[in-house]
This record gives structure tokens, sequence and C-alpha cells, in this order.
């Protein structure tokens, strides 16, 4: 089967590799035809060199294992040993080896969940990381009429804004030194503030101060102090963004003299938050339209990745699209 590879870091190729078939499932294991992948934050690092901590099925030469780095999938199922799945059922979710850029994956069960056939394949996978926010949200508690910040307008961060619009918070406020301020309506922001964290968290007054932040940034880790500083007393620090060093220093005295909580982690129960941002796609049509503004084919594999990691004014979602037309209207130019 055909699979994406890096080369080198950042650099892809087409390679040729054995095709996995329903005899090398393990019990619980879906093998996928994918159709579509959305590109996240997370494949970032890999992108840059990061070693793969996925073990590769076959042996090719290249850095990390064919169709790596792509966990967001949508795809039809070709065999299962997962007796919640069957042939030719349409699926989305995690490609959990990190390589769903390839004709073929094997994943789990329990990674992934049906989803609407009226949905194009490309637009299903938006309800992979809309459903990391979603329970990353129901992990903060009840947010309404509290006052909220996201730091990093990206496609994350809108669409946390956009939750947390919805779920009734008081004031949601987006920050992010790229303009975003043509996103404030559709993803339900009261304000968008130009700016760095550190910046914006310097310059407040304390009764401008949120009661929660979510950290939607990552990769570095000047913005998980600048949370810190910027929520209110008694408030709550969730972070979200990707972290790229194992160990990250922590503002205990902010902590402890603001009565802080700080929560992180990654997204469980995974069948039952893609049914969740299943039904959140169907009641708030608007937010898919609204983040999906970048799809590309096969043969601009290495331009998708490029246009994903460089953040710009009314880029949001950046998806592959496998071998479907493109959804009406969707354009493909950068």
């Amino acid at each position: 089967m055909w699979a994406m590879a890096q080369r080198a870091p950042g650099s892809f190729t087409r390679v040729d590799v054995p095709r996995p078939s329903g005899d090398d499932l393990a019990p619980g294991e879906v093998l996928v035809r994918v159709l579509a992948g959305g590109i996240c934050g997370s494949d970032g690092p890999y992108l840059r060199g990061a070693p793969s901590p996925y073990p590769s099925r076959v042996s090719s030469g290249v850095a990390g294992p064919p169709g790596f780095p792509m966990h967001e999938i949508a795809g039809e199922v070709v065999a299962s040993r997962d007796d919640r799945f069957s042939a030719e059922e349409r699926v989305v979710g995690w490609a959990e080896g990190f390589d769903g850029l390839a004709e073929l994956v094997i994943t789990r069960g329990e990674s992934l969940a049906p989803y609407d056939p009226t949905l194009s394949p490309v637009e299903a996978v938006v309800m992979q990381p809309l459903a990391c926010v979603l329970y990353a949200v129901e992990r903060i508690g009840d947010v309404r009429g509290r006052s909220c910040a996201v730091l990093g307008v990206g496609p994350i961060g809108a669409m946390f804004a956009h939750v947390l619009s919805r779920r009734g918070a008081g004031t949601v406020v987006g920050v992010d030194p790229v303009d975003r301020r043509e996103a404030t309506a559709q993803f339900g922001l009261d304000d968008v503030v130009v700016a760095t964290g550190a910046t914006w968290s310097a310059a407040l007054e304390d009764e401008d101060r949120p009661d929660v932040v979510v950290e939607a940034v990552g990769h570095q880790v000047a913005t998980l102090q600048d949370a810190l500083v910027a929520v209110r007393p008694t408030g709550t620090v969730f972070y979200f963004g990707v972290h790229d060093s194992p160990i990250y220093p922590l503002d205990m005295e902010r902590m402890v003299r603001k009565h802080l909580t700080l929560q992180a982690g990654g997204t469980l129960e995974r069948p039952r938050m893609l049914e969740e941002a299943r039904a959140y796609l169907a009641a708030s049509p608007d937010l898919l339209t609204s983040v999906l503004t970048h799809v590309f084919d096969l043969s601009r594999v290495q331009e998708a990745y490029n246009c994903a990691m460089k953040p710009a004014p009314g880029r949001f979602k950046v998806c592959i699209n496998f071998d479907e037309p493109l959804p009406a209207g969707r354009s493909t130019d950068v």
C-alpha cells in the first residue's frame, strides 16, 4: 500500500509498504481505509525532528513509521476485531500510532466512533479535535457566568471559545499575537486581544482577571506562566497546549498565594466524547463551516503541513482529503 513518510524532518515522500489485512489485527483492533486526515499542533514536534515514540509495523528507513505524523482520521472499516464495528462502516477518531497518513491504518476500536454519513470525511475529521475540547471543558466544570480567556486562537483555541460560549460562560476573551479579530463573532468570542500572553497578562487590572484560562498554545514554557499570572485568585488554568519538554517550571509561589487549580491531560472515554462531538456539530453547524478553512489533496501533503504549522489570519483547521471530492464551496487555497 502507499504511505507518506518523512525521509528528513518535515520533508515528505510517498513510499510503498506491506499492506495490512484483517489477519494482522489483535483483539479490539480495527483496520481502517483512511479517507481524510486532520493536521494537529501535536504533529509539530515530530515534523521538527523529535523521535517517534510509536513502534513501526514495517521498516522502511524513514524518520518514524510510514504514515507519521497524523492521528486525526476519518475513514471506512476494512476489517474489525472489535464487535462494535463492521466492514464498510464510516468511522472517525484516533490513529493511535500517529501513522494515519497512509492508505490503511490499524488502530484500536476504543479510539473510534461512527460518524454521520451526511458529513464528508473531511468534515467528520473535525469531530476528533472537538472531542478533545469537549472533554477538557467537561473537566473544567460549570463555566456558566464565569469569565474565561483562551491563550492561542488557532483551531483548538477557536473551538474552546465556541464551546465555552455555548456552555454559558459570562465572557470569553481570546489572546493571540496573530490578528484573529475577524473570528470574534463566529467563535463566540466577546473580545480578541492581539498580543502575546505575556503582554496581555502583565497589563490586566485585578477586576479584569478571568476565572478560567485555557492555555491552547503549547510548544514552549512561557505561556503557562502567562496563564498563572493572568487568572483570578481561586481560578482555574487548563493547560491544553502540547508540551515539547517533559518538565516545565511551575510558579508554585503564585499557585499557593492565589489558591489556583491547574489541570491538564488528554482525552479519555473517546467513543463517548466523539459521540458528543457529533451531537455538538449537528446542533452547531456554524462551527464546522468556520473552523475548517483549508483542505488539500494528497498531491499537496507538503503544502498542507507547511500551512498548518504557520499560524496566519483566516487559517484555522487544515485537513487532507485522501480520495473523495471536496465539500462544496471548500477552498484548497492557502
